[in-house]
């Protein structure tokens, strides 16, 4: 099922999608890779407010490359999420709410999805000129110096993405093996 969203992101939207749904994501969204996810959790550790509100955001696993002449960003494919998996139970925490990326995710970043109702949506990978694209704005925010794993606020409009696992922990990385695997033992 294709279901067109605007963030931000709500405990109330984010119940409302399923493992497995095709998204068309609109809306800000920001930028952190593993870099920037250790520094903002060491910001967090602090007792020190982050450079953007975290309440119901939604973080993209991507570290762009720079921008040709009139293009707003460069390529844009998603990294490995797992590398955000020590962090992503504190960004939840702190009230992000969605992740984007690709490839799985460690139990206990699924059991903080499910605690702060959160979603976790897969990125076609290798498609980074594609999904840069939908990409309409793109803003600095912090962390300049880290170059490509710069925080940044970006405004991106039908965004293609699939609900991998959603706010009960279904995953779809697992039931689409596993439909699979019944499919093919008859």
């Amino acid at each position: 099922m294709e279901k067109r969203i605007t963030l931000p992101l709500t405990p109330a939207l984010a119940k409302t999608l399923h493992a497995g749904d095709r998204v068309l994501l609109t809306g800000t969204i920001y930028t952190s890779r593993d870099a920037g996810h250790k520094r903002m959790c060491e910001t967090l550790a602090k007792g020190e407010k982050l450079p953007f509100d975290p309440q119901n955001a939604t973080i993209y696993y991507v570290g762009p490359t720079p921008a040709k002449p009139g293009q707003v960003i460069g390529s844009a494919g998603p990294t490995t999420s797992g590398r955000m998996d020590a962090y992503a139970p504190t960004m939840m925490a702190a009230g992000a709410r969605g992740m984007i990326g690709k490839g799985a995710r460690l139990p206990a970043v699924v059991e903080a999805m499910k605690e702060h109702s959160g979603v976790y949506f897969g990125a076609i990978g290798g498609a980074g000129a594609l999904l840069a694209k939908c990409i309409k704005k793109a803003e600095m925010i912090a962390y300049e110096d880290l170059g490509a794993e710069a925080l940044r606020k970006l405004y991106v409009e039908d965004m293609p993405l699939i609900v991998i696992i959603d706010t009960e922990g279904n995953n779809l990385y697992e039931t689409g093996r596993a439909d699979y695997l019944k499919s093919t033992a008859k």
